[in-house]
């Protein structure tokens, strides 16, 4: 089965839910209907402690909208400034949803975490976002240097991706 784009054209509306999940859900059916196929659509953000869970929905938009990923980064070290190190715990999140490009109904969700720590400043220019400042637990680098290969298998996207594929896989026997 061969993953496609949306189709050109396709508009998508903000992303206004209070949820991953309705964020997840407005983007899969902008793109419904698709018949014969199925529609899988994300939503993911940044959750930082000392931050009562912020920038988290807005990530994409801390900075303002229509801000870059590095003025999100920059905003998000001023705002962590007096922060000491052992307070910056953070995680990434991200929320799939799996539609039926038929009838437009809910197939499976799943959800994935990375759990980490932010950095006091860019390192990397690896990856994408907030990854120049994430340091995933058990390392000692941000997602910014952390090889392609090392991030895709421990980052909140390809675990949620493992956990839908657990739900659509049939038990054995």
């Amino acid at each position: 089965m061969a993953l496609e784009p949306a189709p050109e054209g396709t508009f998508f509306p903000p992303e206004d839910r209070e949820t991953y999940f309705g964020n997840a859900c407005l983007k899969a059916m902008a793109c419904y209907p698709a018949p014969g196929h199925f529609i899988l659509a994300d939503d993911s953000g940044l959750e930082v402690d000392a931050l009562d869970g912020r920038p988290g929905l807005l990530s994409s938009r801390f900075a303002g909208a229509g801000a870059s990923a590095l003025m999100n980064c920059q905003a998000l070290i001023r705002e962590l400034k007096e922060v000491p190190s052992e307070k910056r715990s953070a995680r990434f999140r991200c929320v799939l949803v799996l539609l039926d490009g038929d009838s437009g109904n809910l197939v499976a969700a799943s959800q994935g975490v990375t759990e980490g720590r932010l950095t006091r400043g860019i390192l990397g220019d690896g990856g994408f976002g907030y990854d120049p400042l994430f340091i995933p637990e058990g390392y000692q680098v941000t997602f910014g240097i952390l090889p392609a290969t090392i991030k895709h298998r421990i980052s909140h996207r390809a675990r949620a991706v493992r956990n839908l594929i657990s739900i659509l896989e049939p038990e054995p026997g």
